[in-house]
């Protein structure tokens, strides 16, 4: 179903959980697949800001492609066929207005706001899930304002078949739920400094308020915060002009 729309482009598949199992990609995809062991060799100490056993691990993905424009999808999507005609129904959202962001049917330019595109820590040894796309929405939304970029949402180009337990996922998600009453004020209120003229200088500010304004809330802040950090460093690593193949996954790649 996807090959029409996946083959001319370049893929980069982040896969979660036992990097010792394997994923076979059908021939003809141009694809580089990289799995935990892969994170850990690229990130070294600061592998530990990528998130394990959550779809918040593929901002990996965005850290080491090299592509100008990303295109995000989960593995149990499909192309929404009952809306294929009206997907170019799109609004602006306004500046100062935030939005709940989805991972799995997201866009962005990476030259322009890609070190904003962090997914935070979720997951396994985590205290909540699943919030990864509504934090990275919250972060990048505030900073395009502030930089004034424009930020479009509309009807989704796929249908979502959910594959997990509701109520697992209800398990992960509590703590957002009842955080986000803190975090949505928080959001709303954010006032960037002139002098934060990157979207790296952006992030870093808004790392040092996540800590001040939602650490009492709970430690994960704090932990939170530093990982915000480390991402933006791990950015201006890889992305250096420097560098070169450091990022090559670990024989995974096809073309």
């Amino acid at each position: 179903m996807w090959r029409p729309f996946f083959q001319p482009y370049h893929l980069i598949i982040v896969q979660d959980g036992d990097p010792s199992k394997t994923i076979r990609v059908p021939d003809g995809f141009d694809y580089k697949l990289y799995n935990r062991n892969d994170v850990n060799r690229v990130l070294g100490p600061k592998a530990n800001c990528i998130s394990y056993k959550d779809s918040a691990c593929r901002c990996f993905g965005f850290l080491v492609s090299k592509k100008k424009y990303i295109f995000t999808i989960d593995d149990d999507c499909f192309i929404n066929f009952s809306l294929h005609r009206y997907v170019d129904a799109v609004l602006t959202i306004p500046k100062g207005t935030l939005f709940p962001m989805c991972g799995m049917n997201l866009a962005f330019n990476r030259e322009l706001i890609g070190p904003a595109m962090y997914f935070g820590l979720m997951g396994d040894g985590q205290p909540i899930g699943r919030y990864d796309d509504m934090w990275a929405g919250w972060c990048a939304k505030v900073i395009c304002d502030h930089l004034g970029l424009g930020v479009k949402t509309g009807l989704p180009y796929i249908w979502h078949s959910k594959a997990s337990n509701p109520f697992v996922n209800l398990k992960k998600e509590y703590k957002g739920i009842y955080w986000q009453e803190d975090i949505i004020p928080f959001f709303q209120s954010v006032v960037l400094p002139k002098e934060c003229t990157t979207v790296e200088k952006c992030y870093i500010e808004l790392s040092k308020l996540v800590k001040e304004k939602l650490g009492p809330i709970d430690p994960y802040f704090h932990k939170l915060g530093d990982a915000m950090v480390t991402w933006i460093e791990a950015w201006e690593e890889l992305n250096s002009p420097r560098q070169g193949s450091t990022a090559q996954p670990n024989g995974f790649e096809k073309k």
